[in-house]
């Protein structure tokens, strides 16, 4: 914990969790306002999918502008687009116009797409022996999000007289917050950008290395994903009622954030590639868990173990990009893993409702082995980094 005397890994830390503070809030509420405004009820969740359009159409745009003007002015950026999406948002709600709310969903995303950003920042605020620490503490700002954030989310709803329209009032008061912590944030030097366009990306994803901490986090994001969309569903089609879910999400959340501060230490120790291969193996043990039985208590243990192995592979998987890249290539490749994981956590939010419906929950597990075994094969001939 030492390493959070650092004043940007701090800075870093507490805009993680006002992000997380925003996203949970934002989750919780949005179906319910889609639902409440949408003009049909197929189109409820049509602000959450714009939410996840507006960060893949942020994410590489942000790496790129970051690598040529520097992290501050970036994340500042991307802070500022929380600030409008939730005034946007809650103008929508108070208004009773969807098209409006809709259209306060892509700044969030936006907002989304830079905070996945913070991880790379404190890197950057490190040296070499600390990287595996300096992610995972960033990363495990996301705890008092998991904290405080449900309680907020509920006091918030009806807060002003109009419900819902203080929550997002709310999250552009927190965006705020982390648009004046930004402001704080040291910035180094910007490396020179490199090569530009797709030949930049062609070059990077030619390299095993690459690949396989790209195919690292984008696997655990996605299944993670993929998992705990359809976790409440399944709770719900087993008899199990909301208090239920909303202790497993808890749990599952805290297995998330929780164990950032033992996983960062054991990837500077022990590496990334065995920390990756550790993350992977839980992601398989909360699957066997999960088929093992349909009472509270297996879903609460594989979501606690979905959290946690995604942890792990997320911390592992960023650690290990940095292996393969030399710093013009920093934009490029930065983006190229966030563009990876938003592009595989689109796919698993839209897919999880209809496969839990249609091919349930048994099924959904199983198919979470092939693509844990993908990951492990991508990783065998990672072996060498980037020659200096």
């Amino acid at each position: 914990m030492l390493l959070l005397r650092n004043p940007s890994i701090r800075l870093l830390f507490a805009g993680q969790a006002l992000y997380w503070s925003c996203s949970m809030i934002g989750i919780t509420l949005t179906s319910l306002v889609g639902l409440q405004l949408a003009p049909l009820n197929v189109l409820a969740t049509l602000p959450l999918a714009l939410l996840v359009l507006g960060n893949l159409l942020a994410v590489q745009p942000l790496s790129l502008f970051m690598q040529r003007h520097g992290r501050r002015p970036g994340l500042m950026l991307g802070t500022g687009c929380g600030v409008l999406g939730g005034l946007v948002s809650a103008l929508g709600v108070g208004l009773g116009d969807f098209a409006i709310f809709c259209l306060g969903a892509l700044p969030i995303g936006a907002y989304q797409a830079s905070a996945m950003y913070y991880r790379f920042a404190a890197l950057e605020a490190v040296d070499e022996p600390q990287k595996g620490r300096a992610t995972a503490y960033v990363i495990g700002g996301g705890v008092l999000a998991a904290l405080i954030a449900p309680s907020l989310a509920l006091w918030s709803r009806n807060a002003l007289a109009t419900p819902f329209v203080g929550a997002y009032l709310l999250i552009a008061l927190l965006a705020l917050l982390g648009l004046l912590l930004m402001t704080q944030l040291r910035e180094g030097a910007a490396p020179k950008p490199g090569k530009a366009g797709l030949a930049a990306m062609r070059e990077l994803l030619a390299r095993p290395l690459v690949r396989a901490a790209i195919a690292t986090t984008a696997i655990g994001h996605g299944l993670m994903i993929f998992v705990m969309n359809a976790t409440p569903l399944a709770m719900s089609f087993c008899g199990l009622g909301l208090e239920a879910s909303s202790r497993v999400i808890q749990w599952h959340m805290l297995g998330m954030f929780l164990p950032a501060f033992i996983a960062g230490p054991l990837v500077d120790k022990l590496g990334s590639r065995r920390i990756a291969l550790l993350g992977s193996s839980i992601l398989l043990i909360s699957a066997s868990v999960a088929l093992a039985g349909l009472n509270q208590t297996h879903f609460l243990i594989s979501s606690f173990l979905l959290g946690l192995g995604w942890n792990l592979m997320l911390i592992a998987g960023t650690t290990l990009l940095t292996e393969g890249h030399s710093s013009d290539e920093r934009g490029h490749a930065q983006g190229l893993m966030e563009l990876a994981n938003g592009s595989v956590a689109a796919c698993a939010s839209f897919a999880s409702g209809a496969l839990i419906s249609g091919i349930g929950w048994v099924a959904i597990n199983l198919g979470v082995l092939p693509l844990i075994v993908i990951a492990l094969l991508m990783l065998i001939p990672a072996r060498r980094p980037l020659a200096a």
